[in-house]
């Protein structure tokens, strides 16, 4: 039974794998690579930014407000760039699923 199962397994995974050509993993790589760099710049930029320009510099709070603050920003912009990036692997995934069954 586990036999069985084992190469149902492997048939379906190399069924999935050939249902891909070079072109569309190499247009999932560079989503996801696209989107790691957004989720390492954009939270570090925007805290340093916000934090000496918008919550020191222009609201002029404290330093340690200015952190918390700064820290919620960050925050919220991972969470952003998650939701992108789900929403761009959802559609780029029903993408190609319609295009395999429209084949």
């Amino acid at each position: 039974h586990f036999f069985m199962i084992c190469c149902h397994k492997e048939a379906l995974q190399e069924s999935c794998f050939n249902n891909y050509d070079g072109a569309s993993l190499l247009s999932v790589l560079k989503t996801l690579l696209f989107f790691t760099i957004m989720m390492i710049t954009l939270p570090i930029g925007l805290y340093f930014a916000t934090k000496a320009y918008v919550f020191e510099g222009s609201l002029g709070y404290s330093s340690n407000d200015s952190y918390f603050y700064a820290a919620i920003v960050a925050v919220v912009a991972v969470h952003v760039v998650l939701g992108l990036f789900v929403y761009a692997a959802w559609n780029e995934g029903s993408q190609q699923w319609r295009e395999g069954k429209q084949d």
